[in-house]
């Protein structure tokens, strides 16, 4: 009978565990579909705003601004994109990783690094590493970022790499390729690369009034642009992810009850036929 009892406790318990992991399948769901519109309706202007990016990057001239100066690396800043909470399966451990080998791979070449991180989930990891300086900590931007929110970040890296502070600025979030799969992407933000001028040649570039007003005006909206779709691809990837975990959560659930309550109907029917058979030796000794 103790069995009994436990074993219809532990059916009710992961009862209650599926029906919460059903829900937040469905509130997830319900996020990543507006999470993958707004990211997917943005990775357009993304693309020419770094294609044009790296065009201004190809002018002599352009290469003297403090945006666009190269130099060699002894300082890195990473932004590095995680989530505020977890049971979204590896989103945030993925990018984590990611970081880690990053910096295993700076300190081997003994460059020195800077972060600034977005969430927690990534907050609580980093402050531990030794050597890595963190320079701002951000919570997750919620399920309606703005772009008030970048330019915090947006204010801070810039000003790094044209102080001169730092000689690169890299950029760590998660690609949303699909429902089921995302990528980690390691992007370089600072300086940034310019084109494969061997195909074709890059016409001459020609700026009005001139470049250094249109440098001041447009060189940082087209490094918001790069920072605002990895806010959104982010986003879509982390509903995804916690969608399919809890998917898989309930699935499992589903298992274990099933497991559960076969294991219930064969002890209750070994204590019935337990009962049974007392009764029927007290009724044959009272015979007796």
């Amino acid at each position: 009978m103790a069995k009994l009892v436990t074993l219809k406790h532990r059916i009710t318990s992961i009862k209650s565990t599926r029906q919460i992991t059903k829900a937040m399948q469905l509130v997830a769901a319900s996020k990543l579909r507006r999470a993958q519109i707004a990211a997917f309706a943005s990775r357009d202007y993304r693309d020419i705003a770094y294609s044009l990016l790296a065009r201004l990057m190809t002018s002599n001239e352009l290469r003297r601004q403090p945006l666009f100066r190269r130099r060699t690396v002894v300082s890195k800043l990473y932004i590095v994109l995680t989530s505020n909470t977890g049971l979204a399966g590896a989103y945030s451990a993925n990018v984590l990783k990611r970081f880690l080998s990053d910096i295993a791979a700076d300190r081997t070449q003994q460059i020195n690094a800077r972060v600034v991180v977005v969430g927690s989930k990534g907050a609580s990891l980093i402050r531990h590493v030794a050597g890595v300086e963190v320079l701002a900590y951000y919570p997750a931007f919620g399920d309606h970022p703005t772009q008030a929110d970048m330019q915090p970040i947006l204010g801070t890296l810039t000003e790094q790499f044209a102080r001169e502070m730092v000689d690169e600025v890299r950029l760590l979030y998660t690609y949303a390729k699909s429902t089921i799969r995302q990528e980690v992407i390691d992007m370089k933000l600072l300086p940034t690369d310019a084109p494969d001028t061997s195909a074709q040649a890059i016409a001459a570039l020609n700026f009005e009034p001139d470049a250094e007003t249109v440098v001041a005006q447009v060189a940082t909206r087209l490094i918001e642009a790069q920072l605002w779709q990895a806010v959104l691809e982010s986003q879509a990837s982390e509903q995804s992810s916690r969608m399919v975990a809890m998917k898989n959560a309930t699935d499992n659930a589903t298992s274990l009850i099933g497991d559960y309550t076969l294991e219930y109907q064969s002890v209750r029917q070994a204590v019935i036929t337990q009962e049974i058979a007392e009764i029927s030796g007290g009724v044959e000794a009272m015979k007796g």
